[in-house]
This record gives structure tokens, sequence and C-alpha cells, in this order.
């Protein structure tokens, strides 16, 4: 058996990017894709907190250090420019993995989009 647990969560970034005319995907700055152990192309779901809106999109790198979070092509439908939002991705684990495994959390300045040291 397996099951699917949270292995990554960026918690509350500030969109600063809806680009309606581009493939598909979530664009997110590579300082945050690191700290959370995310990688390039992983499928990802995005969670808006200020509409409720949930959806599942695939990541790509964004400048390092810009704060750049970018929802890309049908996704820009789903958030404005300054919508909160929750990035987390999932992997699926043993149950005896599922027990000691620690998913990689970030929670970074909301303001900035940057890590908090």
């Amino acid at each position: 058996m397996w099951l699917e647990v949270v292995k990554s969560k960026i918690h509350k970034v500030t969109v600063t990017e809806a680009n309606l005319q581009y493939v598909g995907s979530i664009t997110i700055d590579e300082d945050l894709m690191d700290a959370a152990n995310i990688m390039e192309n992983e499928k990802v779901q995005v969670v808006n907190i200020n509409n409720g809106e949930r959806l599942e999109t695939y990541v790509i790198r964004g400048k390092r250090g810009s704060g750049e979070i970018c929802l890309n092509g049908p996704a820009a439908r789903k958030a404005a420019v300054g919508d909160v939002i929750i990035i987390i991705s999932y992997a699926y684990l043993t149950p005896e993995e599922a027990r000691s495994f620690r998913p990689s959390l970030v929670f970074p300045d909301t303001d900035t989009n940057k890590l908090v040291k």
C-alpha cells in the first residue's frame, strides 16, 4: 500500500504576476524551490487563500532571489497579482516510510516572498 503525503509546502507567498499568454505552469523563485525541496517540472497543488481556488500544475524555475511567483497560462485565471497562495507537493510513501518522513515546510515573508532568516 502507498500513502500520498505532503512532501513540500511553501506557505503563504504573494502572486507577483499572472501571465495568461503562456503555455502553463507556475514560476517560483529558485531560492524558494530549493528551500522547499521542489524540483523544476514537479507537479504541485496551488491553493489560493483569497478566493478558495485550487489547481494542479507543474513548476518552472524562476530567477533566484527575485521573489517571483507567477501563474502562467490557464492557471492565471485562478489568481490575481497580490493574492496569497500556498504551494504544496506530495509524494507516495509506504506506511513505514510515512511514519518517519518529515516534509520540507517553508514560511517566507509574505510581502517579499523572500526566505526569513
